[in-house]
């Protein structure tokens, strides 16, 4: 750390790096580095190599580490370098200020290449989402907390995508259903999320979460993860090398080693180990279940060790176990999602009925063994789109309709290969469904060895649609969109499967007329 140079931005990733080594192993290394090079911008990094470029639009990376670092050594200069990169950085809570439904937001569609900047970037805006937290932890400031839901806001309500996306082919890029998402921009929403959650304690950024993890994450990567997409697209009809609208190269759509440019092979891991370590949090008097999937979490509350053991088949069912391996007393913390009809709790001795959108606070003096089920129904629910169009979901699954592909090879060895994947069957799907209270069968068979995989998809919707004879590929993508209601042919029965189990799909589905 002799001389910075011009950008500190890799150094705030190492930081990061250092931060999850010492949180896996406890090795005191990591957090003696981690001082170092904190001790080296309080006393003239910040002189020597001003915030600039990445690092001024990144600055709360650094901000949230040198946090959690003063959390576990209770050094307060630490916070003074904090302040310091605040005051150095963008300002990303001004950038979207403007209301939850803003009007005076500075980019409320596609980019224009000339309008392309940091400002824009779709990562830079993913990591952004966590900024007021950062933000509020030092000032604690009501207008702080909200600012994190107007930012939600202002992406959903100028770039928002049916999986909970907004959409960023390298720079945001409006509502069209056919224009790219970065897989870093996925990893890094998911990050920003997580960190909300933990500083802020509010469902709706877990529920987000789950959304992205179990929705936009397992598309963009094949199954096994020899391949990955640099950019997903919600109607994905044709993954080939061809160029598109977007600022990244002719290859961003297509599965392979290192698609347009190699940032998201380096960072695409990221995504589920975050999930894991996230899905569930301390609280101050006992556990919070954040995001549900199976698996053990084992730690102490007030010195005391606890294990609490989830089986489950969500988000493809939901029920939800959970095994307390633990004699004493302590909370559990269960969140409610906010799309959850009618949820219930059964505890060793009662049945409750919590209402949906909290967490649900449950004390008692646990024996070894006891469990807690929840049931987190849903009924299926249809949101209108980009150009009225509709999308499906139910839970925290959403709903595409599959489409056959076949993958042509045209790069790299297996079993890291480069493919570009053709549409062998119609794909220009309308919907007929009521978009108040969408009519369709639910068939479950349950997750298999891979969860994810397109030709064992866990469980299908099956509902009624036709083909849109005018929908086309124009451009080497799902023509424009057309405005529902549409005409179509004649009706046929659909099936769709979670979005997470699919290559090529239909997400966004013009509205037949009745």
């Amino acid at each position: 750390f002799d001389r910075l140079g011009a950008d500190p931005w890799p150094r705030f990733v190492v930081l990061k790096v250092l931060r999850q080594y010492h949180e896996a192993t406890g090795d005191e290394d990591a957090l003696d580095a981690m001082l170092g090079f904190c001790a080296y911008m309080h006393e003239g990094g910040f002189e020597e190599a001003p915030l600039q470029d990445w690092a001024r639009y990144r600055w709360q990376e650094f901000a949230l580490t040198v946090q959690w670092l003063y959390d576990r050594t209770g050094e307060e200069w630490l916070l003074a370098v904090a302040d310091r990169a605040a005051r150095q950085g963008a300002d990303w809570v001004e950038h979207f200020a403007g209301g939850p439904r803003p009007v005076d937001f500075d980019y409320e569609g596609a980019t224009p290449p000339e309008e392309r900047s940091f400002d824009t970037h779709v990562v830079n805006n993913a990591m952004a989402v966590k900024t007021p937290g950062v933000v509020y932890r030092r000032s604690g400031s009501e207008a702080d907390r909200s600012a994190a839901g107007v930012t939600l806001d202002t992406l959903d309500t100028f770039h928002g995508q049916a999986t909970g996306l907004f959409a960023g082919d390298e720079h945001l890029a409006g509502h069209d259903p056919t224009r790219g998402t970065e897989l870093c921009a996925v990893v890094e929403y998911m990050y920003s999320l997580e960190q909300l959650v933990a500083t802020l304690g509010e469902v709706r950024y877990a529920d987000r979460l789950e959304r992205l993890a179990y929705n936009a994450l397992p598309a963009q990567f094949t199954p096994d993860m020899s391949a990955h997409q640099y950019d997903q697209q919600a109607n994905q009809v044709l993954c080939n090398v061809a160029e598109r609208p977007w600022s990244n190269g002719d290859d961003a759509n297509t599965f392979g080693l290192e698609p347009s440019y190699g940032c998201c092979t380096a960072n695409l891991h990221q995504g589920w180990p975050k999930f894991a370590t996230h899905a569930w949090m301390a609280a101050d008097d006992g556990l919070a279940a954040v995001a549900y999937a199976p698996g053990t979490v084992e730690t102490t509350v007030d010195g005391q060790p606890v294990r609490v053991v989830t089986e489950t088949a969500y988000p493809f069912a939901d029920t939800v176990e959970m095994t307390v391996e633990t004699d004493g007393q302590f909370a559990l913390h269960l969140r409610i999602p906010g799309w959850c009809s009618d949820a219930t709790v059964d505890l060793p001795d009662a049945t409750v009925t919590p209402e949906s959108g909290q967490f649900y606070r449950v004390e008692r003096e646990w024996r070894d063994g006891d469990t807690v089920t929840l049931d987190l129904a849903s009924p299926l629910r249809a949101e209108r789109r980009y150009q009225g169009a509709v999308s499906l979901s139910r839970g925290p699954l959403v709903f595409s309709l599959p489409v056959d592909a076949e993958f042509q090879q045209y790069g790299g060895e297996p079993p890291f290969c480069d493919w570009e994947l053709y549409p062998t069957e119609p794909w220009n799907y309308g919907l007929a469904v009521d978009t108040v209270d969408p009519e369709a069968t639910l068939a479950r068979t349950g997750p298999g060895e891979t969860p994810f995989a397109p030709e064992d998809p866990p469980v299908e919707v099956t509902v009624e649609g036709a083909r849109v004879p005018g929908w086309t590929l124009e451009d080497n993508d799902a023509g424009p969109i057309p405005a529902s209601p549409v005409d179509g042919g004649a009706r046929e029965t659909l099936t769709l499967i979670p979005y997470g189990c699919t290559n090529l799909r239909v997400t966004e589905f013009p509205l037949l007329n009745d």
